[in-house]
């Protein structure tokens, strides 16, 4: 057993992924990417426009296979896994999709029993029980689990997307660019849920964001994806290396912005 940085050691990783190569054709993706994610951290995962941010997620929850390397989730490796292993392993994490991906024709609790009717057996009475705990649980008024969809706005469709990814109380949340399409007292609000959730849970998270804003507020680490692999720390440790795209990244204006926001917070706190 190693230790790492912070006296931890590598009985703390639920996420470990080792040489990973993805690519499209003759395009490489990733190239020897090395990524790891602490238990109970909420990691934050970062890079510029086709740096494969949503192509790692997607090796991560094994909808996609990598060209080479191997994955560990939480001790067992996906890499070899049957379809059985895989499917009992993808319901010990939950997974928001960037546009929620509620199905239209369904209620929001019918989109939460999905997971419930598919790998459990709860009898229906229960299921729905089940749903409407999950949507108080994410901050949605009761009556928003007979809602459609459409009927929905943006940001209380994203909370019913997450309500659906945690119907099975994952160990692992998965989240891509949960905050994109907010406004910015919703965006802050889904920040400080994703939170709490974490912490009432015991939930490891792994967000793929641009906002540098949630980013700052929540996550406990920055994975950063440049060169084709990842570059990680604090983002006080991000700030300090000297990689130009890290720089401009989070010592742009933006950056200070986000940084100044941050402080701002913590000072005022009760």
């Amino acid at each position: 057993m190693t230790a790492s940085p912070g006296g931890r050691t590598s009985a703390d990783l639920v996420i470990r992924a080792t040489g990973i190569r993805t690519q499209f054709g003759s395009h490489v993706v990733h190239d020897g990417l090395d990524f790891s994610v602490r238990q109970g951290e909420v990691m934050g995962l970062v890079g510029g426009s086709g740096t494969g941010k949503s192509v790692l997620l997607r090796c991560l929850v094994g909808l996609m296979r990598p060209a080479a390397g191997r994955i560990e989730i939480l001790g067992e490796e996906i890499e070899g896994a049957g379809d059985p292993d895989l499917r009992a392993l993808q319901q010990r994490s939950g997974m928001l999709f960037q546009d929620g991906a509620l199905f239209s024709s369904l209620t929001v609790a019918q989109n939460i029993e999905v997971p419930l009717a598919e790998h459990s057996a709860l009898p229906p009475g229960l299921r729905r029980e089940v749903s409407e705990l999950k949507v108080s649980l994410v901050g949605l008024p009761v009556e928003a689990a007979h809602k459609y969809p459409s009927e929905l706005s943006g940001g209380m469709r994203k909370r019913a997307g997450l309500a659906r990814a945690l119907a099975l109380d994952p160990e692992i949340l998965f989240l891509d660019e949960p905050t994109a399409g907010l406004d910015p007292i919703g965006a802050n609000g889904f920040d400080r849920l994703i939170r709490d959730l974490q912490e009432a849970l015991g939930l490891t998270v792994v967000m793929v964001t641009h906002d540098l804003d949630s980013l700052y507020a929540i996550c406990d680490r920055v994975s950063v994806l440049v060169d084709k692999r990842v570059k990680v720390g604090t983002i006080a440790e991000l700030e300090r290396m000297s990689d130009p795209w890290i720089q401009d990244y989070f010592l742009g204006p933006r950056g200070r912005a986000a940084s100044s926001a941050k402080q701002l917070a913590e000072q005022t706190a009760p």
